[in-house]
């Protein structure tokens, strides 16, 4: 662990000593260096579990996460090039700090062993985040949603620390390998009930479940585009996977819990891709769509059986690869025509046509085609709640044919069409977006061959 994690605060004086001219190609080799390092937490030696510190550890369930949340840090690097070209070497330097800053936290909240320090770590993304969304987005707006996303993490996270505190003194550790073992740990009892609520309801929102979303799509649409990369493809998984500790701790008290949530989460999948149906904003339209698929995530977290978990794995890491290159090229758009409305940036397919072929593939693998993890993903959950539950079919297949339906709406608008007469000239794309682009789709292809290294299963 601290062979990760040391490199890592490592590339803090890296950012701020490189010269000039060898800034951004330092800090990003360095960090694709830390990326193929952490690659090692995929080996099975890990599994089921290993202690790295008296507070971190590693299983199959946070492994992945881990891997993914190092691979993610030179490709934001990569993706923020262009858009700080002209900003002082100064905001330049403070920019990669910011972005470094955040990931030691992630690391710590994906391996903690211990309820404190995962909440500690969990509440201190929030600040790097706030300061990326409020500092480096494009629009006035961006305060506004600085703000939703500052209070309706703080609201929900503020029980989860009282539950926390309370259980602490309830049992005298916070250990959770200790916590899983000490059975029940909540009871059907008010306190047990209140208890369980508080400690779902953080990760509830920052997964989110639909109702409590609201702040999402407002700070994609604001935040810059490594902003959009670090909350689609790693914060809102940090919600899932909360949920999925969480579920383990609360024993049967999760049979009672489950029922609003689960109608809740499919519902909002339903309807947050019927709400991407009628989008006019880029990015707001891959933001509804986060919203949709962690609905899946959240259904199959909450009915803990072996299939669901390993669906809402897969899941997880095939959509923040996918939302992430979906950003990515929803900026590369954005740079070139500055401008986020659909109807403005339609037809870019003969302008750009190196550019549509990773518009075709982002899409496909967003709208689950065989044989992607995404699709295997989907399946398994679909087939674990319906096992669970009859009727959830229906709500499940009708959100995967809307999925289809945007999906295919977001790829006609912006690559057919004819091209609006206020595009003249664009930038060719060049090697910097195809490398992107690359490392995204790289390891979504690879796992499809290897999918068990990611499902959270020996």
């Amino acid at each position: 662990m601290l062979k990760i994690i040391i490199p890592t605060i490592m590339l803090l004086p890296t950012a701020l000593l490189s010269p000039k001219a060898s800034l951004w190609t330092n800090t990003t080799t360095y960090s694709l260096l830390i990326a193929t390092i952490s690659l090692q937490w995929l080996n099975p030696t890990y599994f089921p579990h290993k202690n790295m510190t008296p507070w971190t550890g590693i299983d199959q369930i946070s492994a992945p996460l881990l891997v993914l949340s190092c691979w993610l840090l030179p490709l934001m690097l990569l993706a923020s090039q262009n858009h700080l070209q002209q900003e002082p070497l100064v905001r330049k330097r403070t920019f990669i700090v910011t972005l470094t800053t955040i990931q030691p936290f992630i690391i710590l909240a994906f391996s903690a062993t211990e309820l404190t320090l995962f909440y500690i770590s969990f509440e201190a993304t929030l600040i790097p985040t706030l300061i990326l969304i409020t500092r480096w987005g494009n629009q006035p707006e961006r305060l506004s949603a600085g703000i939703y996303l500052l209070f309706y993490t703080l609201i929900s996270s503020l029980p989860l620390l009282v539950t926390i505190l309370h259980l602490h003194t309830q049992i005298g550790t916070l250990h959770m390998p200790t916590l899983e073992l000490t059975h029940p740990l909540l009871t059907h009892s008010w306190t047990g009930t209140l208890s369980g609520l508080a400690l779902l309801m953080a990760f509830m929102v920052k997964a989110p479940l639909y109702g409590l979303h609201l702040w999402l799509p407002k700070a994609h649409v604001e935040a810059p585009i490594a902003g959009s990369m670090l909350l689609a493809a790693l914060l809102l998984k940090l919600g899932g996977y909360g949920i999925m500790r969480v579920t383990l701790l609360m024993g049967p008290l999760t049979d009672r819990l489950s029922y609003p949530f689960l109608a809740l989460a499919l519902w909002g999948a339903l309807m947050t891709s019927s709400i991407c149906l009628r989008q006019t904003d880029l990015k707001s339209l891959i933001a509804y769509s986060s919203v949709s698929h962690m609905g899946l995530v959240i259904a199959a977290s909450m009915i803990q059986t072996d299939w669901s978990f390993s669906g809402a794995m897969i899941l997880m890491i095939s959509h923040g690869l996918t939302s992430s290159m979906l950003f990515c090229l929803a900026n590369t758009n954005y740079e070139r025509t500055h401008s986020r409305i659909l109807l403005l940036t339609r037809g870019l397919q003969p302008l750009l046509p190196l550019m549509s072929v990773w518009w075709l593939l982002a899409n496909l693998t967003n709208m689950a085609l065989p044989p992607t993890t995404n699709l295997m993903a989907e399946l398994t959950i679909m087939i674990a709640l319906f096992n669970w539950s009859t009727p959830t079919i229906i709500l499940t297949g009708l959100a995967t044919l809307l999925t289809a339906s945007y999906t295919l709406f977001m790829l006609s608008m912006t690559q057919r069409g004819t091209l609006p007469t206020h595009l003249t000239s664009i930038h060719n794309s060049n090697t910097r977006e195809h490398l992107l682009m690359t490392l995204h789709i790289f390891p979504m292809l690879l796992l499809m061959l290897k999918p068990e290294l990611i499902s959270g299963v020996i």
